[in-house]
């Protein structure tokens, strides 16, 4: 895993990212579906209005091509460190299933943890209930190949 940069080990120490990477692959293996998670200095404006957050957890949604997974069922979770703000984003097929109560009751029990001071576990708790309900709707198929690239994004 490469380094990363100083405002990362804030929250999570090089271990703890080495485990949230495990908890991805983990999640992933039971589902054709993918999570990926983006950590953040501090939220950049997005184009569009509203929460600027949730704008810029959607625009990296985008560019990290989540749109594209099989099945559209990518799920980015998304983290600014320094402003301490968070976003879950669903793609279009595993949102129609679970709802807006889901991801607010996931993004509840991240802030919790993250009030304690537990961000590993914050993140590795949001990325297990996610892999739970992507491989109850998108269960892994004969042909699924595993997912290389499951190290966390950081800008």
């Amino acid at each position: 895993m490469p380094k990363h940069p100083r405002w990362v080990h804030r929250i999570l120490s090089e271990d703890d990212l080495a485990a949230i990477v495990a908890s991805i692959a983990s999640a992933e293996a039971a589902t054709s579906a993918e999570v990926r998670v983006h950590l953040e200095r501090r939220v950049k404006r997005a184009p569009g209005s509203g929460d600027p957050t949730l704008a810029r957890a959607r625009d990296i949604f985008a560019r990290l091509e989540m749109h594209e997974t099989t099945h559209r069922g990518g799920v980015l979770i998304y983290l600014s460190v320094e402003d301490r703000k968070l976003a879950i984003i669903g793609d279009d097929a595993i949102h129609a299933r679970v709802g807006d109560e889901y991801w607010l009751g996931v993004r509840d029990g991240m802030v919790a943890r993250l009030r304690e001071g537990r961000a590993r576990e914050a993140v590795i708790e949001a990325v297990a209930e996610v892999g739970r309900a992507l491989s109850r709707h998108f269960p892994r198929e004969s042909d699924d190949r595993p997912d290389p690239n499951n190290d966390l994004s950081v800008t």
